[in-house]
């Protein structure tokens, strides 16, 4: 497993957002990154969240005591970049559980992880909207506070005619100057629906 320094523990390299109460999500992109992500991003008692189905980000909340909207609002992120959200379900279950519950034993494949002790779960709608978090356009829970550039949720676009859509509208509402490479990697893999 790849050890981070200090110098080198980027979170934007990762899949991140912060909450509406400015609390720091961090999580992998790839099941080679949530095994960087969790080590070099969870302590014991940070908060870790993965959808009950395989296939997601572990996204770890990056404080001692998060609120019940930081959990709620990670939830929604972790089932927006899940498998469970290009299969369309409406409804997704978020494991929740502390990460000194979380154990990997020699031969378990990359990205797969272990279990100790009770978890909670919880249902959410995955819906996200587009704003601007410390210069980076970001998908992220619809409660936050900040100014939303527009709506996204579950429909029929493909990643890539989501994307062109996105730019007109931030084009043609906001006159804010941004690349589709960089709606490309703010929004969810496929399914999509903006308005």
């Amino acid at each position: 497993m790849q050890k981070l320094s200090n110098l080198d523990r980027k979170y934007e390299d990762f899949r991140w957002f912060f909450t509406s109460n400015n609390v720091l999500v961090v999580g992998g992109k790839s099941d080679e990154q949530n095994e960087i992500a969790l080590e070099n991003f969870s302590k014991p008692n940070y908060i870790v969240m993965h959808t009950t189905a395989p296939g997601s980000p572990f996204m770890i909340i990056q404080s001692d005591r998060p609120t019940k909207k930081d959990l709620e609002e990670t939830a929604v992120f972790c089932a927006c970049f899940s498998q469970q959200w290009k299969l369309g379900k409406r409804l997704i279950e978020i494991d929740v559980f502390a990460g000194e519950q979380i154990y990997k034993l020699k031969g378990m494949k990359t990205g797969t992880f272990g279990l100790n002790g009770t978890k909670k779960t919880l249902k959410v709608r995955p819906e996200l909207v587009l704003v601007i978090q410390n210069g980076k356009l970001k998908a992220v829970p619809k409660t936050t506070n900040q100014e939303k550039l527009a709506e996204i949720r579950q429909g029929s676009l493909s990643k890539l005619e989501a994307a062109e859509k996105i730019s007109k509208i931030v084009r043609n509402k906001y006159a804010f100057p941004i690349s589709k490479e960089e709606i490309l990697q703010a929004i969810p893999s496929d399914k999509l629906s903006v308005r």
